[in-house]
């Protein structure tokens, strides 16, 4: 459970720093989002979170 938190933890993190750094481009990148389609935007997020999760296992063994 604690792996999780720390891992939520990170998350934010680095979103805050990526909104701190580059906060224009983080509202564009957003305003892309709001205009892609839901099913773009469902398939690419899916995508992005099976390579995380083949990191993870990557990492874990």
């Amino acid at each position: 459970m604690s792996d999780l938190l720390a891992a939520l933890a990170l998350a934010v993190v680095i979103e805050g720093v990526l909104y701190a750094a580059f906060p224009e481009q983080m509202k564009r990148m957003v305003a892309q989002l709001l205009e892609m389609p839901s099913q773009q935007l469902r398939v690419g997020a899916l995508v992005i979170a099976c390579i995380g999760l083949g990191l993870l296992m990557l990492v874990r063994m």
